[in-house]
């Protein structure tokens, strides 16, 4: 029973036509498929249908989090598991995600919204303006927008993030790789990750008490950066997309190799540091705003040991 890696983000926007045209045009994402309500995106070398999904809703919010399993009997596992644990879940049906096969959705005990897959189609392009010469890469390198390599991690904010992670590390496997702890010893912070990436998965202190939010996903109002995260070493640029999302692009970051690793603590007074190595403060808005969760993600109740 194990997740792979982080997958997918589905978004609700309120303005379709402008986040497609952002992310295609700006970002330099390119659409696998698309109909009218809803445009499935991937990174130049994301080898998966999709990284994003942008559907069109009345207000801005996150849908749900996919996250890949290693294998179909992990699936499997994982709805056994969550059965015995009292978590409770829902089957998604195949053809209900395009590209993807059956998935298990739930929320965390914040009520983020996540979803386990296994079957997902592989990207294959047969476009001559597409195809790269390197059998390496899924097509060619963009030559417009940003032009991300792929999909990296996901954001949320949550009103106990002590909770959160110790749930996400105990029921899902995904584990704890450093946080920012306050005077009070509060948690502030923690970022985990199934990969060797420094996370795969943030969470961080909603300071309004106004439960879970979606913090940032990838990637025109520029909110912070360029700036780099003295807790992992990369370098970041935030900003905003028309329908209001927070995305974040970033480059480098260190790697996690040791089976035995123990979470690093960060101290409030260290926090500065942590935030941005170069000097600069968050603005109050990355402390305070992120997306709601949206109501047709059924959300559930979510029962912990």
């Amino acid at each position: 029973m194990k997740i792979a890696h982080a997958g997918h983000a589905e978004l609700l926007v309120v303005n379709l036509e402008a986040s497609k045209k952002f992310f295609t045009e700006t970002m330099g994402l390119f659409i696998t498929e698309e109909d009218t309500t809803s445009v499935y995106l991937r990174a130049w070398q994301d080898w998966e249908h999709h990284t994003l999904i942008l559907t069109k809703g009345e207000k801005s919010a996150l849908v749900h989090l996919g996250w890949r399993v290693e294998s179909p009997e992990s699936l499997e596992q994982y709805a056994r598991h969550f059965a015995e644990a009292g978590i409770a879940y829902k089957w998604i049906e195949v053809g209900t995600e395009r590209g993807q096969g059956r998935a298990l959705r739930f929320s965390s005990p914040s009520g983020v919204p996540m979803e386990l897959y296994w079957e997902i189609e592989k990207y294959h392009t047969t476009d001559p303006e597409l195809i790269s010469a390197l059998p390496s890469f899924p097509q060619k390198y963009p030559l417009s927008g940003i032009a991300p390599r792929r999909f990296d991690h996901f954001n949320v904010m949550v009103n106990d993030v002590a909770r959160e992670q110790a749930w996400i590390t105990r029921e899902m496997g995904i584990k704890h790789r450093y946080f920012v702890e306050g005077q009070n010893g509060q948690r502030r912070g923690s970022w985990l990750s199934i990969s060797n990436l420094s996370h795969d998965i943030a969470l961080m202190h909603n300071r309004t008490g106004s439960g879970a939010r979606l913090h940032h996903k990838h990637g025109g109002k520029i909110e912070w950066g360029p700036g780099k995260h003295g807790t992992s070493g990369a370098t970041f640029l935030y900003f905003f997309e028309p329908s209001g999302h927070r995305v974040e692009v970033w480059t480098g970051g260190m790697l996690i190799f040791a089976p035995d690793w123990e979470p690093i603590r960060w101290s409030q007074e260290s926090e500065v540091l942590g935030f941005d190595m170069w000097g600069t403060k968050a603005p109050e808005s990355y402390l305070t705003s992120g997306s709601e969760i949206a109501e047709t993600a059924e959300a559930g109740a979510t029962i912990t040991r």
